[in-house]
């Protein structure tokens, strides 16, 4: 539950809403503890408001006539997930691009925000990577039930009746590998880019630091588009007629 170091905020989480996280924890049916926040937590939760004053702020300087850096780059953010999802999904793609966004700027905010000093990357523990996979891993097949109903179970067992002893438990081991595969590309690549700046912060604290830094900004928002990117893949996989 808890890691070696505490963050200042999970401290001042710790140290001011002790009683909030313990009544969290019992409501779930786990044990309470005398600083119940952890890190990877109070970092998702600061993403959370990061994002939420981003877009507000965006949101009350979009201009049809004038608009601003800010509004070129979620449009273009836009349009570019617009794209890859026409491409996965098809007919009725248009609905599919705010989830695939949401992911995308969710991800790509915990990965950056490593780079932050006194702050953690919340992707870089497991818990996390795991609790996005999961829901994107729902999401598709509910979209995939809502599509095609009942026949929906029928991708899981083949073309042809007497296939079924052979290709349900391929498909569903096929399944149930996709968050797993998800959640451990991004926590691997997330930990161990968060161990390397480390490693060579304690080396030197210049060019060294700043250059891998900047690989862990580039391998961010990668990471943020393989994670949007797969679940278009899937939910085109799951509503698609072909399929």
């Amino acid at each position: 539950m808890h890691e070696s170091h505490e963050l200042w905020l999970t401290a001042l989480f710790n140290d001011h809403l002790a009683g909030l996280g313990n009544s969290v924890l019992s409501a779930v049916g786990m044990q309470t503890h005398a600083r119940p926040w952890a890190n990877y937590i109070t970092m998702e939760i600061l993403v959370a408001v990061l994002i939420v004053i981003l877009f507000t702020i965006a949101k009350s300087g979009f201009s049809m006539t004038a608009p601003g850096k800010l509004q070129h780059v979620l449009e273009a953010m836009y349009e570019f997930l617009g794209e890859q999802a026409h491409d996965n999904v098809h007919e009725g793609y248009k609905k599919y691009i705010p989830i695939a966004g949401t992911f995308f700027v969710f991800v790509l905010f915990s990965n950056l925000l490593g780079v932050i000093p006194t702050f953690e990357s919340p992707t870089m523990y497991h818990y996390v990577p795991a609790g996005i996979a999961l829901l994107a891993f729902l999401y598709y097949n509910i979209q995939g039930i809502r599509q095609h109903g009942g026949h929906y179970i029928s991708q899981f067992t083949g073309p042809i009746w007497w296939l079924t002893p052979l290709m349900l438990p391929i498909e569903i081991v096929s399944h149930a590998a996709r968050p797993v595969s998800l959640t451990i590309r991004l926590f691997a690549n997330m930990f161990a880019g968060e161990q390397v700046t480390l490693v060579f912060l304690s080396l030197t604290y210049i060019v060294v630091p700043v250059a891998f830094m900047g690989l862990h900004v580039f391998i961010s928002v990668i990471q943020a588009y393989v994670f949007a990117l797969l679940t278009l893949i899937y939910i085109g996989a799951a509503v698609g007629d072909e399929h």
